[in-house]
């Protein structure tokens, strides 16, 4: 085999796994076709020593960093497939060609399914948004919203308060029960049961967002859940089996960050069912740990 690792997916949980096995002096390979899904977000918060840097410039930081190693190398052509063979793993890529590695990490992410509201893609990652907590603070202290988009919309709606005015927007489909309106009400957040049909200002900028009775409401931005599923195959062509989240499946793993099929580590978005910088960073560097142990112990 002429890998040790190949990794598949170059952003934040892919990198730090490699990081791992370079420092461990093993061969590892990183496969990244340039598409992460942070690549929407013009910056990137809450995650310790890179707060406010674009995602953009903080995968191409680790990726200079990487290759300082000898033993670690780079494809931007895309994994088609991937398939279990004798003592090991290959991997087609969209050139023709194959690798092939004793272990394999996927850190290949999720894609988001927006609701179907004309000129939500325009402003995806700038004014409409997923997480409060990764972007909350810099539309703070304005007018905000949550598009209701799934059960626990609502968990949404409780949380914005501290960061600006809320309006929760059921959609006419997401109604909250008894309880969670006390306590949408109690936080101050107003509920409009009125559906969004459009939205106002010129794109990535949002300004207010007109409902189906023509009633205009001002709003910066608004939050929503999109429902996910995997950016790619190779997962799901090796046998791995998904777990159910709330927005869609997710790769089952160990706690060292094994999938269900032996010699396969899976991390990040694709790997979890809540998606953070930080959180994807720290599974990266899990399943790298978990790899090297696999290599060294069996």
């Amino acid at each position: 085999m002429p890998y040790d690792l190949i990794v598949v997916g170059g952003s934040f949980a892919g990198l730090s796994a490699a990081m791992q096995l370079a420092r461990a002096r093993r061969k590892v390979l990183v496969i990244d076709a340039g598409h992460p899904r942070n690549r929407f977000a013009r910056t990137s918060h809450g995650f310790l020593g890179q707060d406010g840097k674009p995602p953009r410039e903080i995968i191409d930081e680790g990726k200079r960093q990487l290759a300082l190693y000898p033993t670690v190398a780079f494809t931007s052509q895309e994994a088609l497939a991937a398939s279990a063979g004798e003592g090991g793993f290959s991997v087609s890529l969209a050139g023709g060609g194959e690798e092939s590695a004793l272990r394999l990490v996927l850190a290949t992410g999720v894609r988001d399914e927006l609701p179907r509201i004309p000129g939500l893609q325009e402003r995806w990652g700038v004014t409409i948004l997923h997480c409060p907590y990764c972007h909350g603070y810099e539309v703070g202290n304005q007018a905000v919203g949550v598009l209701a988009n799934h059960p626990s919309s609502p968990h949404q709606g409780m949380l914005l308060p501290d960061w600006g005015p809320t309006t929760y927007f059921t959609q006419g489909a997401f109604e909250p029960d008894g309880e969670q309106v006390a306590s949408l009400t109690a936080r101050g957040a107003r509920i409009e049961r009125t559906p969004i049909v459009e939205l106002l200002g010129k794109a990535p900028a949002l300004e207010a967002v007109r409902l189906s009775d023509d009633r205009i409401v001002p709003v910066a931005a608004l939050f929503t859940a999109p429902k996910t599923q995997m950016a790619s195959a190779l997962a799901e062509q090796l046998g791995c089996i998904f777990d159910d989240g709330p927005l869609g499946p997710y790769i089952r793993v160990d706690a060292r960050k094994e999938t269900t099929v032996a010699g396969v580590f899976a991390a990040g978005d694709a790997a979890s069912p809540m998606a953070n910088a930080t959180l994807a960073s720290a599974a990266g560097a899990m399943a790298g740990f978990g790899v090297h142990q696999s290599l060294v112990f069996g």
